[in-house]
């Protein structure tokens, strides 16, 4: 059977997206995001992400990472669902609300006419509970705490903003070898469900550079969560400040972030790449 799709992007972070408001639900989405992610045998992204009719909300995200795992939350990705559901006439609300995993989520869009041309969300309050993230540490919270991994000793913080992350402040992340690093980190024993690592680059008092390894997908172009939890723990590592917007770069673009009265503030771009139909067996 053919089913249609989009192809769409957030700073690179690029996600195969499905109707299934208008469309109607798609069967084992698991093994059509193993299938269809795979980068020169089929249509490629990161994952799919599944936009679904929702009762707590305007429509409900849901997303499936390449090797076919079900994620919690995508700040790039719910970005894109934003521009979807308002420009195909799903959803004409501004602000509006995306139900996902991790809770609802408020966004807010920038239009120029009809056409959305960059997304805020409200991802809400920073978590640092070890529990909570989940990590196996002791105590209230893990900031700038020493981590061994992959032969060598880290200082790390680790925090959930909706996905569970773990930063590290490096003088020159394009140097790190995150193929060999990065599953070390995600598949350590303190972290029980994996974890995403941001490398991190202070350039100035509110300029950061970050590679990011995500679970489930290894290195990508760009983590809209991630790049809140290294805005975040750069404010709590001294690096940056509290209530100011912070301007991070990723390899697929830039994100700007802002915490502000507890709450987490991401703004950035969401673009259509193409169309087409797939055969889903």
């Amino acid at each position: 059977m053919k089913r249609r799709f989009t192809k769409m992007q957030g700073c690179g972070n690029d996600y195969i997206y499905f109707d299934c408001v208008r469309d109607g639900p798609l069967a084992d989405p698991a093994a059509v995001s193993r299938r269809l992610s795979r980068r020169r045998f089929s249509v490629g992204g990161d994952g799919i992400i599944l936009i679904e009719p929702s009762e707590a909300a305007d429509c409900r995200m849901r997303i499936f990472n390449r090797d076919g795992s079900e994620g919690r939350m995508c700040g790039n990705g719910i970005r894109c669902v934003g521009r979807y559901v308002y420009e195909r006439g799903i959803a004409r609300k501004n602000p509006l609300t995306v139900e996902t995993r991790a809770g609802v989520r408020t966004l807010h869009l920038q239009l120029a006419g009809e056409r959305v041309t960059a997304v805020q969300v409200d991802l809400g309050p920073a978590v640092f509970a070890p529990a909570a993230i989940p990590a196996r540490f002791a105590g209230d919270r893990v900031i700038d705490h020493p981590f061994t991994a992959a032969g060598r000793v880290w200082r790390i913080t680790c925090l959930s903003m909706g996905n569970p992350h773990c930063v590290v402040f490096a003088d020159d992340p394009d140097a790190l070898p995150l193929d060999r690093i990065g599953p070390a980190f995600t598949q350590h024993p303190l972290f029980p469900e994996q974890v995403n690592i941001e490398f991190v680059r202070v350039m100035g008092p509110n300029e950061l550079a970050m590679r990011v390894w995500e679970r489930g997908s290894g290195e990508t172009f760009a983590c809209g969560t991630g790049a809140c939890a290294a805005a975040v723990a750069a404010v709590r590592c001294g690096h940056c400040r509290q209530g100011e917007e912070i301007l991070v770069h990723l390899r697929g673009g830039d994100l700007r972030i802002c915490e502000t009265d507890g709450r987490v503030l991401m703004t950035g771009p969401a673009e259509i790449a193409y169309e087409g139909e797939v055969e889903i067996e």
